[in-house]
């Protein structure tokens, strides 16, 4: 037992747990007296909990003296790591690993440096300071090159101040995988700018021509880029309906960014019905 460890059980799991990552990483140790795996890693998560200094908390459960906290997070053999952040849980491994695995692990949680900054900018950028953001966002790339989210902060300020191309480059071979932002961002950017049509002519197109799909998906992209979310996505469903073959299904993917620029809700989930009903 240490500042940096602590036996818990179910009465206080809540509060040494789920309160406590909303300030720090709590990394979660599901653990049994017979287990000899469990032996040989419990006192590697001790030593890196001393060693990074309360920059997570280490937090032992026995596992069959807790059956339902076990139960209730899927922990099926033991050690079964499991790390919690704001609340939720966020990463997990299950049996003995080495320690420069484990260091590995923890370093995924805690905070670095380029992290600091991160949140510093965030702060800054609230205040309305977005050059004084960025400033910061470019220390903290500078610090560590490869971090998504200090990337993703940066395009996002670019994506606010109508800085396509420089967005275009942050974005640039970022996965969309890599952080549940990145295909909002990616959205964003794509119906940034659309400009050099007319609404009315375009309109005007499609009354006189019900197939001139090409209108229908400028038109489409207008009204996104314009906020008119519903009206755009009905010419993209209209393209789906008449023609999945044109441009290479292009109204089903634009559908689809869509969906990623809004992120979700009631809007976004009725048009996937609509969008489901059309595809049959």
């Amino acid at each position: 037992m240490s500042e940096y460890a602590l036996d818990i059980d179910l009465a206080d799991f809540t509060q040494h747990v789920i309160e406590e990552s909303k300030r720090r990483p709590v990394v979660v140790d599901f653990w049994a007296p017979w287990c000899g795996p469990c032996k040989s890693l419990k006192p590697i998560l001790e030593k890196l909990a001393a060693e990074y200094g309360g920059k997570f908390l280490l937090a032992k459960i026995n596992s069959d003296e807790n059956q339902e906290l076990a139960a209730r997070y899927g922990v099926r053999g033991i050690p079964s790591v499991k790390a919690f952040v704001n609340g939720e849980l966020v990463d997990e491994f299950s049996g003995a690993l080495p320690e420069g695995e484990v260091r590995a692990f923890l370093d995924r949680l805690v905070p670095g440096p380029a992290d600091e900054l991160s949140r510093q900018a965030a702060a800054v950028r609230a205040a309305g300071d977005a050059a004084g953001a960025l400033e910061l966002l470019a220390e903290a790339s500078r610090m560590d090159p490869g971090h998504i989210g200090v990337r993703l902060d940066a395009a996002e300020i670019m994506l606010d101040l109508n800085e396509a191309d420089e967005a275009r480059r942050l974005l640039g071979g970022v996965p969309d995988d890599a952080d549940p932002r990145v295909p909002a961002l990616k959205a964003r950017l794509q119906f940034m700018g659309v400009t050099g049509e007319d609404e009315a002519a375009l309109s005007a197109r499609v009354a006189a021509n019900e197939n001139d799909l090409d209108a229908r998906l400028k038109l489409a992209n207008l009204l996104v880029a314009a906020g008119q979310y519903e009206a755009g996505m009905d010419q993209l469903l209209e393209i789906v309906r008449r023609d999945r073959a044109f441009e290479d299904d292009i109204g089903r993917k634009t559908l689809l960014s869509v969906f990623n620029l809004l992120g979700g809700g009631e809007l976004v989930s009725r048009y996937r019905r609509l969008l489901a009903s059309a595809l049959n």
